[in-house]
């Protein structure tokens, strides 16, 4: 028999479930998303740390955890919010229930909550910090979170960032020849790394936290900047690399990465509402016009508005006109504010891959 266990929202409200995972107390900024499935990369991905998830799909854990579909070392959500949660999954990858994994990592899930009311609530009320608790009651929930800090004041990229740099899956000697990206991490996804790979780069991530000399003295012909999770602002040690690669060697961003970059030409960022969080999000191309269905994790977003240094808008989102891609009109500089790896999501938007390593091979 699983315990009562309660989700408390910092403006008061709560919603009652189940325990399933780790018996544990957990706080921090409630988001969901809009997935059907690929629940196993959204736990691991370092995009949420600090963040309690909720899956608007009403049953996650059909078909297991696998040994396949990890996009960082470990589970990175905070806590777990589902309708229901399935403890028989099928498939054949499977080596595991979602509630053993939970548990296995530390971190609580709650079941039975009516989701569906939970995100009609954040979409109207913005996110918002809260917090699970088991048997206790709700006011005294609400009086812990309320001393717990803000997720907007935590600098998560460099809990979540590698410590070390580290080579993606090569040898030594395999790469004489081969296209080196630099990849820095800010809490990167393993399926950046895979692709960049499997394009048939050498693949080098590195601490956020490594400074441009740093980034040169290992040659890289070109860096590419990764998601991760928190507020842009809070990160000016990495916009300052930016400012001192930029025009140096080719750059790319990834979400995060794509923030950073605007900073660093001067742009604001902003918080949206609710963020945009799901496998299935239209953005328009504005050079060609086509729309791309993408994934995306994303809680903040550069100010179309306030652009500056040769920064223009490239790929806007059809649902609220807000910017998800940028280019550089004279350096070899672009960004999307979306995920072109997927993982959960299409994978329609590889080609941006493409685009990157063009503008490396043209730079060498």
């Amino acid at each position: 028999m699983t315990k009562k266990a309660v989700l408390v929202l910092e403006d008061g409200s709560h919603y009652e479930g189940y325990t399933f995972g780790a018996e544990a107390f957990a706080y921090g900024e409630v988001v969901f998303n809009t997935s059907m499935t690929g629940y196993q990369e959204m736990l691991t991905d370092p995009s949420y740390a600090g963040q309690i998830l909720v899956l608007t799909y009403p049953l996650i854990g059909n078909y297991g955890i696998n040994d396949h579909n990890f996009e960082s070392a470990c589970v990175q959500v905070r806590g777990f919010v589902v309708r229901e949660q399935c403890n028989y999954p099928s498939h054949w990858q499977s080596r595991g229930t979602l509630d053993g994994f939970l548990a296995a990592g530390g971190v609580p899930g709650i079941h039975g909550v009516d989701t569906r009311a939970l995100t009609r609530h954040l979409r109207h009320r913005g996110v918002m910090m809260g917090a699970i608790g088991i048997e206790h009651p709700p006011e005294e929930i609400l009086t812990r979170l309320r001393s717990m800090p803000c997720y907007d004041n935590v600098d998560f990229a460099k809990e979540v960032s590698t410590k070390k740099p580290y080579q993606w899956n090569s040898s030594i000697d395999e790469f004489e020849d081969s296209t080196h990206v630099v990849v820095v991490d800010c809490g990167v996804k393993y399926n950046i790394l895979r692709i960049l790979r499997r394009l048939g780069c050498k693949v080098t991530a590195v601490p956020c936290t490594y400074s441009a000399q740093l980034i040169l003295d290992l040659k890289p012909d070109g860096v590419l900047f990764s998601p991760g999770p928190g507020d842009p602002a809070l990160l000016g040690y990495v916009v300052e690399t930016v400012k001192k690669l930029a025009g140096v060697k080719p750059l790319m961003g990834i979400c995060l990465g794509e923030q950073l970059i605007g900073r660093a030409f001067g742009a604001r960022t902003f918080k949206l509402t609710f963020g945009h969080r799901g496998g299935n999000h239209p953005v328009r191309d504005v050079k060609t016009g086509r729309v791309h269905i993408v994934a995306q994790n994303h809680g903040y977003a550069v100010d179309a508005d306030t652009l500056k240094g040769g920064l223009e808008v490239s790929h806007i989102n059809l649902n609220d006109g807000t910017v998800e891609g940028l280019r550089h009109r004279d350096l070899p500089v672009i960004s999307i504010q979306y995920h072109s790896e997927g993982s959960p999501g299409p994978l329609d938007n590889l080609y941006l891959f493409d685009q990157f390593l063009a503008l490396v091979r043209e730079a060498k």
